[in-house]
Formats: structure tokens, sequence, C-alpha cells
């Protein structure tokens, strides 16, 4: 006799050898995608290659001591309630907290307009979750960070691209694009950017194009998502004030603990205004009911016991010295035809290679010559990108950093010889496989 349970566990269609279920997935589910930058992680962690690839932080360079003290004195003196469920929109204490630290960039905030998530990347999908249907589109800077595109693709946006240039968005580009999303009768929710040492173009808006960005979005009713999970890493030049403290009745303001403290706790943050931050109370608690009482109180102990300020100060020095060891590499070592942007803080440098290479098909080659990096095109919604790397310089040392620039080169160089021999793709290894990553010895 037929298990009756059977019937209930089969697709809605025909599946596959492969996945069974496939199809009974959502429609969503399509755009769920794995991105490259993770995608590198198994390859780039192994210690043969010089990975200038994850935008990982040095949390070596963290007090450990203390902050196992911390730790221990959460669980002594209130395990208790670090161990109990907690509220939605995250400890009242931390939230304090959460507004003396954008403070320092200029944001006047109130604990009530915070709420506390999961990362800044968690906030991103409650924003996404509560003002995107199917088909609502969605303005990003091109490029733009690539686990933001992944969150939007899953709730059905059209993700369309606004230029930008070594000052940041291109203002004019961007009323372009909400004309013509206007004249085509589309809806266009939020317009969503990085301002301060993007991820993963490495620059920064200018203070003229804040003012005029944020004009341009007021007059034609669009909401402002505003990430910010680099602003206190600078490393050169004086700070450009948040669009968050400019507009504070059109932006969402996102921050995080990730890259000033550790991405292991987990705690960023939304500040938004009053009926936004009440929908997103709510859809937080529909997804994960509440936050980790536990890693809220640790991160808020550190806040008060420890001098913070201090600790980011030491992180910008260590970050100054490592972005300047591969600026110097880059000087010093790439061919000619390459250009690569110059960051004031943050983790990366956005290179663009000579005319004809393929940064995606050459990666085979550079991960056998032991360095990794991010192909560009996955900063992108569009078939953008391919002569495009990211670099990152915010985890290996500064000497590693100068060994993976020089084998970097290398790449480039045979790359660019194999194009002037064959005058085409310049990666045999990638013409009939789709992954960019061959098995290593």
């Amino acid at each position: 006799m037929q298990d009756p349970r059977e019937s209930q566990r089969r697709p809605s269609a025909q599946g596959s050898r492969i996945d069974p279920y496939v199809g009974s997935y959502a429609a969503r589910a399509q755009g769920m995608v794995a991105s490259e930058v993770r995608a590198l992680f198994a390859v780039a962690s192994r210690p043969e290659v010089v990975s200038l690839a994850g935008g990982m932080p040095n949390v070596g360079a963290l007090p450990m001591d203390d902050i196992g003290r911390i730790v221990w004195q959460v669980v002594a003196e209130q395990g208790s309630t670090a161990l109990q469920y907690g509220s939605a929109q995250g400890d009242p204490v931390l939230r304090e907290h959460i507004c003396e630290v954008m403070g320092e960039e200029g944001i006047d905030a109130a604990a009530d307009d915070v709420i506390v998530t999961v990362g800044s990347q968690q906030a991103l999908d409650l924003v996404t979750r509560v003002f995107v249907d199917p088909g609502d589109v969605v303005l990003c800077e091109a490029p733009t960070y690539v686990t933001a595109i992944n969150t939007f693709a899953a709730f059905q946006a059209d993700v369309r691209h606004v230029e930008m240039d070594d000052d940041g968005v291109v203002p004019e580009a961007l009323d372009e694009s909400l004309r013509r999303m206007a004249a085509e009768g589309r809806r266009v929710k939020f317009f969503y950017t990085i301002p301060n040492f993007h991820n993963p173009a490495g620059v920064t808006l200018s203070a003229e194009r804040r003012t005029r960005v944020l004009e341009i979005c007021r007059r034609h009713g669009l909401l402002v998502l505003e990430d910010n999970p680099y602003g206190l890493l600078r490393y050169d030049g004086e700070a450009v004030p948040p669009l968050r403290s400019q507009a504070p009745d059109n932006v969402i303001y996102l921050g995080s603990f990730s890259k000033t403290l550790s991405p292991g706790f987990r705690i960023g943050w939304a500040l938004a205004p009053a009926a936004v931050r009440a929908k997103l109370v709510l859809a937080a608690e529909s997804a994960m009911l509440s936050h980790s009482t536990f890693n809220q109180m640790v991160v808020r102990r550190y806040l008060t016991a420890h001098a913070w300020r201090e600790q980011i100060k030491n992180f910008n020095e260590m970050y100054r010295e490592r972005r300047d060891a591969m600026l110097g590499a880059l000087d010093a070592l790439m061919p000619a035809g390459t250009t690569w942007t110059r960051p004031d803080g943050g983790f990366f440098v956005w290179v663009t290679l000579p005319e004809g290479l393929d940064a995606k098909a050459m990666l085979p080659r550079a991960v056998n010559e032991r360095v990794a990096y991010v192909p560009g095109t996955g900063f992108y919604a569009s078939d953008e990108g391919r002569r495009n790397m990211r670099l990152s310089f915010c985890y290996p040392t500064s000497d590693q950093i100068r060994e993976g620039v020089r084998r970097l080169v290398g790449v480039i160089e045979g790359e660019t010889e194999l194009r002037d021999t064959f005058g085409g793709a310049s990666t045999p290894a990638a013409a009939g496989d789709d992954s960019p990553f061959p098995d290593l010895p």
C-alpha cells in the first residue's frame, strides 16, 4: 500500500535526477544564485594562494584577551538575560551606543528609530521585503555590492544600473534613469548606494554630488538606501557628511560592526523614519523572531568598557599601510593600458584591464599561479564588467599583497601575449568551461 505522504512529497512539476523538487520552488527562488565572491572562498583560503579576493577584515588585530573577558563577564553576570529571547528591534542599550557610533560621522539619531539586524545584510533583506513587489525597479550604481544584487533579485526586483565614475554616481545619469523609468510607467522603489569607499569600486561620492543626488531623489519622490559599512575606515582626506545627515526623512541608513569590530558577531542596524522602522520590526519578527541577545550584550559591553574609537584608529593605520602596499605595487608593476581606482578608505581597489582581456576568463590561470581576485562580472545585474576585477587589501599582509600583485601582473602579461597572438579570448581553458576554478595540485 502506498504511503499517503508520498503524494505530498512529490514536486508539482517534473523534477530532475539532481533536484527532484525543481518544479516546486517559488518563482522568486530562480533569483537566488551563488555569488562569485562566495564561490572563491574554498580556493582562496588555501595557504599557497595569495587571496586578493574576499573583503574579510583582519580580526587578528582585535584585543582578543579583552573580548574574551567581556564574553566571560556577560555569561557570569548577565547569563540569564543574555541566553534568553529578546526584542526584534534589538537591545535598547545597544541602540543607544549605535547612535553614538553614527554620531562620529555626523548623524543625529534617536535609539527608537534604530533596528538592530543580523549584519547590514539582513537590513537589506528587510528593506527589500517591505518595499519591493515583483517587477519593481531598484536603481543601483554600476557596479554595486554583489550580495545586494542577489537580495534584490531574490525578491524579483528589476535591478537597473546607474553610471558612476571616480567621484561616485553621476547625478545626471541618475536623473535620466528616473525620467526614463517614469516614461515607461515603471515603479522605482529606491536608489541603493554605497557612498563611502564603495564596494567594489573603492570610490567616494563627492560632497557636491551628494547634495545633487538627494535633490534629484527628493524631486522624483524616491527613497534612498544608504549602505555605509566602511565609513569610519578612512585613511586620507576629510570625512564627507552621510546622506542621512542631510535628508533624514528620505534616507534609510544601514550600518554594521562587521568591519569596525568583527563580522562574527553579526550585528548591523538600520536607521529609518519611524513608519518604516515599524514595518522593518514586523518583518524582522516574521523572519527570525528575535536577534541573538547574547551577541548584542557582548557588543554593547565592548562599546561601554573598551576604547573602541582607539581600536578603529588602529585598524585605520593597519589598513592604510596595506592600501599603500597595493597601490605602490600596482603603480610599479601593472602593464600599460591597465587602470585602477585609488580609495581613501575601505577595503577595495577596482581594476580595469587592457582592451581584449576578460577577468573572468583568466581567473583559472590566476588561480594556477596562486593568486585570487573577484571578476567584475559579479558586481553587475547585466552582462558587464568583463574587463574589471576587484582587489581587496584588508586581509593579506603588505608583503603578501606585493607578492600577489606580482603574480597577478604575470598572469595579465601572459593573457596579453595570448590576445596579441590569437586575437581572441585570452584563456583557452575558459572556452568550454564555465567554472573559474580548476583543480589545484
